[in-house]
């Protein structure tokens, strides 16, 4: 393994999977855009005066430096010549404030990239530059926020310049020689400034306390002014109130200059106003403040001022580790056999002078510690790092108090904040030297009960970033002490990180936690089989949660010193974890994880769980059930090897527990309610498994006690009745055969009688179950029952007006259908009772293809899909079976019935289903192994659907799925079906769906557009679609909108030249029955759309037309009259040959001068003027009967 932040020679981590994430991070060799920046800032002066070509500057200036953001050091070498372009651009007299605002902006973005510490160096500051740079900024306008990266930068550039080494009264000297200037010092234009730009609420606020670093600590400006600046500050901070903006504002300029002073002064020089400015602090409460950052930075001044508090000397008691170069480590490693301990002894160096601690250093300590406790990160960080700078100065006696006040913080009263902040500053104590080796028999014991803390609040967990905090501390740890040190707990340390690593629910715990193994691996040297787990289990591996659970764990456990922890971490932590997927993902652990420890997991772990299976807690029962039964059925599996039972590895006491979970629940009644939909389907499993176990149950009364379980539970939601399902499946196969493939005909009777009435139910959920059920039976227990099952199924499935509601029933019922086909086998000749025969094949055909027509829809939308998608699925599988076993039973009828139904569905609009339809199509078209008989168009079929090619087609796609489908329409046995669902995409709501759908079928339109033999046969497959979709809103909408399209775009020029075509008057007659007595806004709007299209037929057919237009122009809907006008109006424009020229002006402005929202009988008078001129009867009304 490469050593920590060491790479190989390619760049890559040497593991082929890890190429591509190393690669993702777009490791930079050099800065590469110098010539393209170059040309940039050199074209700033032209484009400056357009705001887009502005904006395309900047853009383009981010985005090249964003790319350094990882790695800004690249930009080293660059940065001078960068920023003197820039400045030259600023210098400029000649250039305008517009220009000058830019050039700072892009050197604001530089100094973001790099860092204003390193970047604000290479600024000019002789002592010429400070007077215009003082100028330039009392300049600016604090308000103006689109230049506030010019006073930021101006800041800075200042901070710079005030570290000239004159004395400032020199330059009001040359000030006073001339009366006309401003005779202001120099010294106090700045302070001035500096206090201003304290208050403002940018970004200008840091620049400005870090002028004050500089500036304030120049000894001509401390010697005259420090005092009076702090008093200032400390006036700003007590008058402050950090419950207003303005308040916050200002109190943060103050603090960040107070953190600056503090952080940059001589402690001579601030010493003496160190008591006062603490004073000032707790008078304020800064730590009550609801603001996050105002505490954080108390929390930085306050540390600052312990600092001052305190001489800065280095702990002589302080631990030194002899060698922190891990390079240096491994060579001792290879030369020695182990790794040296080189640490000098404590006890030799020198007793450490006596020196008095100010008083107020406890009063420092005390916030600190209360900190660690904030409830933001950033403030506990700061706190930990004060804490581990604090400690660093003091007496060992002293700091041995502070670690013990640190410690306190993992007390379990204490919030997960606490414990987070606890950490921290454990890992910086850590980190300093400052935590001796002989307090680690106190700390390891708390960092490994952080490596597990997690506590449930509401629906949520804490305790995350604790245990990241705690892998950070061992990550530290690695770093800090000799592994002589950290020998005796190695162990301990090693088992708690691979458990974190691989079981923690948190994918950023489990990667800090591979890291913080790695790094003890590589600096240590003392971790059992490190190499090997890291190999496993390293940073991008434990990525993926299952794959943690159930394969690295199983590696990892191969190795004894880790196998028990892993396992009694699971039992205790995680099969109890308040989340339901770790604890299912725990038990299927153990399940794994028991070979490596059978007897343990056998005769300490299973009696274990079988108390908490009938425990209190619901979380724990639920995963102590799930648990026992995989433990179980693993230890089974084990015996099978060798042919022995299972009850050999397990004692009567755990066999007997077993047995009693179901008792136990059910006389407590824990199977109802909430805890119940957790119970249920755990039994349900436990039931199975110990199903497949063949447990010595046989006859035995707990048998009938789960069967009323299972049957209880195939009532309720899905879920649950899929757990139930199976474990009626294992229950029968194992406990209600006589003989092999011999049922028990009192429960065979019993429970095919059962579920058969159940189908009747009125409750979907109990025919849901039922069906399901039925489904799963195994062969002996339909033997002599099938066609009574399959009459009950077909029932079942069957739509009545009464049932429509049942939709989830009649997809279950249908998916049952077949799994009972396939389970009970095919015989040409057999039993109707026994197999699917000749007798009853006709019948399950029937009903799954009826499904296939069910367009059930409620408030969920298109909920038949479900059935449709079942009855698919279904008849692939009864199809292969049949074909396989006796193919002479598929007549052409039913598979031409069957092709052609999955041909439609892969011509509709919903992805999902079509692409099913689409898969079942060319499975059935493609199986070789059986061959399907009869299917109709079979080598054209092959021609449009190439098995060589047909599994790269994404039927999801419709850019790719209606090119193919479009082609069956040249299929005269397919082309109803496929034009039937084509017209539902084709009219369809979805853009992309309609688009592809549409440009398909015209495609195959223009092939036949000039056969009009083709064209009459398309025609009239077109009228029989609406002919039997009539008032079928679902067909006859979208076949009207492509009615329109194909009128529209010309598909039946060949048709128009002919007077009065057949075509056109039945189509005429068929939107007239549609639209009669129709309400339907969508459906009229088509309508008129089509009667427009209509119109360029020749014949008498026109007036037929025009008078149904006349009829809705004064339709009783205004928005339906409007719509008609408009597309009259529209259709007169396009065709001109509809009505005499004379009085075609006259009929335009009539119709686009006319509002047709108005009343009735206005909008009459208009219209039957339009009928005079267009030479068409005026519609009369029809007169109503007096009982009307």
């Amino acid at each position: 393994m490469a050593p920590i932040g060491e790479e190989n020679v390619n760049g890559r981590g040497g593991d082929d999977g890890e190429a591509d994430v190393i690669e993702n991070t777009s490791l930079l060799a050099g800065f590469s855009e110098s010539a393209e920046i170059k040309a940039l800032l050199a074209s700033l002066p032209d484009m400056h005066e357009d705001s887009l070509n502005r904006e395309i500057a900047t853009e383009k200036f981010l985005v090249i430096m964003d790319r350094y953001q990882e790695q800004p050091h690249l930009l080293d070498p660059h940065l001078e010549w960068m920023m003197n372009m820039l400045l030259e651009l600023i210098r400029n007299e000649k250039s305008p404030p517009l220009l000058v605002h830019l050039g700072f902006k892009f050197l604001y973005i530089i100094s973001k990239v790099r860092g204003y510490k390193v970047f604000m160096q290479l600024f000019p500051h002789e002592v010429a530059d400070m007077q215009p740079v003082l100028d330039l900024l009392c300049r600016q306008d604090p308000k103006d926020t689109e230049t506030w990266e010019t006073r930021y930068m101006l800041l800075l550039w200042l901070s710079m310049t005030c570290l000239i080494p004159f004395d400032l009264s020199r330059l009001d000297g040359h000030l006073n020689s001339d009366p006309g200037l401003n005779r202001e010092p120099i010294m106090d234009r700045i302070l001035a400034v500096v206090k201003s730009y304290l208050r403002v609420s940018d970004k200008s606020r840091d620049a400005a306390s870090v002028l004050v670093s500089k500036f304030v600590t120049r000894p001509d400006v401390k010697q005259k002014r420090l005092g009076d600046f702090l008093d200032w500050t400390l006036t700003t901070i007590s008058q402050a109130s950090h419950q207003t903006m303005e308040g916050t504002v200002a109190l943060d300029g103050a603090l960040k200059s107070l953190a600056q002073l503090f952080r940059h002064g001589k402690r001579e020089d601030f010493l003496q106003y160190a008591p006062t400015v603490l004073q000032c602090l707790n008078q304020k409460k800064i730590v009550e403040s609801n603001q996050a950052m105002l505490r954080k930075l108390g929390v930085k001044v306050v540390q600052r001022l312990g600092l001052t508090f305190l001489k800065p000397r280095l702990a002589k008691w302080r631990y030194q580790r002899g060698s922190r170069s891990l390079a240096v480590n491994l060579a001792q490693s290879t030369a020695a056999g182990e790794v040296l301990d080189v640490r000098p002894e404590l006890e030799c160096t020198s007793p450490e002078e006596d020196y008095d601690i100010a008083e107020e250093v406890e009063n420092v300590i005390e916030q600190l510690l209360v900190g660690l406790k904030d409830q933001e990160t950033i403030v506990r960080w700061s706190a930990a790092k004060g804490i581990g700078r604090v400690t660093g100065r003091l007496p060992k006696e002293l700091a041995d108090d502070v670690v013990g006040s640190v410690l306190d913080c993992f007390s379990f009263q204490e919030t997960d904040n606490a414990w987070h902040g606890g950490c921290l500053a454990l890992a910086e104590l850590g980190r300093r030297g400052l935590l001796l080796p002989s307090r680690l028999s106190d700390v390891v014991p708390v960092i490994l009960k952080a490596l597990t803390y997690d506590e449930k609040r509401g629906a949520c967990s804490l305790g995350s970033n604790v245990r990241d905090a705690a892998c950070y501390v061992c990550w530290a740890f690695a770093r800090a002490y000799e592994p002589s040190e950290l020998k005796p707990y190695v162990n301990e340390i090693a088992s708690a990180l691979v458990i974190t690593a691989i079981f923690d629910r948190n994918v950023t715990c489990r990667k800090a936690a591979s890291a913080a193994f790695q790094e003890n691996v590589g600096r240590q040297g003392t971790f059992p089989h490190g190499i090997d787990i890291l190999t496993a289990a390293d940073y991008f591996a434990v990525g993926n949660l299952n794959n943690c659970y159930l394969t690295i764990s199983v590696y990892i456990a191969g190795f004894e010193e880790y196998t028990k922890p892993m396992i009694d971490h699971l039992v205790t932590r995680k099969i109890n974890h308040w989340d339901g997927v770790i604890r299912e993902l725990a038990t299927k652990a153990l399940h794994n994880l028991t070979p490596q420890a059978l007897d343990y997991m056998a005769n300490a772990v299973l009696p274990q769980l079988l108390q908490m299976a009938t425990g209190m807690d619901l979380h724990g029962r639920h995963g102590a059930i799930l648990a026992c039964a995989e433990v179980t059925h693993a230890l089974y599996k084990l015996g099978a090897q060798s042919n022995r039972p299972v009850t050999e590895f397990l004692s009567s006491e755990s066999v007997q527990g077993l047995k009693d979970i179901h008792l136990k629940l059910s006389e407590r009644k824990q199977y109802r309610g909430f805890g119940g939909e957790l119970m249920r389907p755990a039994v349900c499993a436990l039931i199975e498994k110990m199903s497949l176990s063949k447990m010595p149950f046989k006859d035995d009364p707990i048998i009938s006690g789960w069967q009323s379980l299972i049957d209880d539970s195939l009532n309720a939601k899905q879920s649950i009745q899929e757990v139930a399902v199976s474990a009626l499946a294992a229950l029968c196969l194992e406990y209600y055969q006589v003989h092999p493939g011999v049922a028990d005909t009192n429960m065979q009777e019993r429970l095919i009688s059962q579920y058969l009435a159940a189908l009747r139910s009125s409750e979907v959920l109990t025919r849901c179950g039922c069906s399901l059920a039925l489904g799963s039976l195994p062969r002996f227990m339909i033997q002599n029952k099938l066609q009574q099952v399959l009459d009950g199924l077909q029932e079942a499935c069957r739509m009545t007006r009464k049932g429509e509601g049942f939709t989830e029933a009649r997809r279950d019922a249908a998916t049952a259908m077949a799994q009972v086909c396939v389970t009970a086998g095919v015989c040409k000749e057999g039993s109707p009772d026994c197999f699917v025969c000749e007798k009853n094949v006709s019948g399950v055909y029937e009903s799954l293809l009826d499904c296939m027509n069910d367009y059930t829809t409620d408030s969920r939308g298109d909920v038949g899909a479900w059935v449709r998608a079942a009855a698919m699925t279904g008849l692939l599988d009864v199809t292969l079976q049949v074909s396989g076993s006796a193919p002479e039973l598929l007549s052409p009828a039913i598979v031409q019935r069957l092709m052609c139904c999955l041909a439609q569905q892969a011509a509709e609009k919903i992805d999902r289903y079509r692409a099913h339809a689409g898969s079942v199509f060319l499975k059935l078209l493609h199986s070789t192994e059986p061959v399907v008989p009869h299917i109709p168009h079979m080598e054209a079929l092959l021609s449009i659907f190439p098995p060589e090619s047909a599994e790269f087609l994404n039927w999801n796609a419709a850019s790719q799925a209606f090119p193919h489908v479009a082609q069956l329409l040249r299929l005269p046995l397919y082309q109803y079906h496929t034009l039937l669902g084509l017209a539902v995409s084709v009219g369809g709501l979805t853009e992309s769906t309609v688009r592809f759908s549409s440009h398909s079928l015209f495609e195959q339109l223009k092939s036949i557009q000039q056969d009009s033999k083709e064209l009459q046969i398309f025609g009239d497959t077109l009228l029989r679609i609406f002919s039997d979709n009539l008032r079928n809103d679902r067909v006859s909408i979208p076949l009207l909108k492509m009615l329109d399209q194909m009128l529209a775009n010309g598909c039946f020029d060949i048709f128009i030249s002919e007077e009065n075509h057949p075509f056109c008057m039945e189509l005429l007659s068929l939107c007239k029955e549609e639209i009669k007595k129709s309400k339907d806004i969508q459906k009229l709007r088509s309508c008129i759309a089509v009667y427009c299209g209509l119109i360029q037929f020749q014949g008498d057919v026109r007036k037929k037309i025009l008078v149904q237009l006349m009829m809705l122009l004064c339709h009783t809907f205004p928005v339906i009259r409007k719509a008609t006008a408009s597309q009259v109006y529209e259709m007169l424009l396009t065709y001109d040959d509809v009505i005499d020229a004379a009085v075609l002006d006259d009929v335009m402005t009539l119709l686009s001068d006319t509002n047709w929202e108005s009343d009735l009988t206005t909008v009459r008078t208009h219209r039957n003027q339009l009928c005079d001129w267009l030479g068409v009867p005026r519609p009369t009304i029809l007169a109503k009967s007096p009982a009307q």
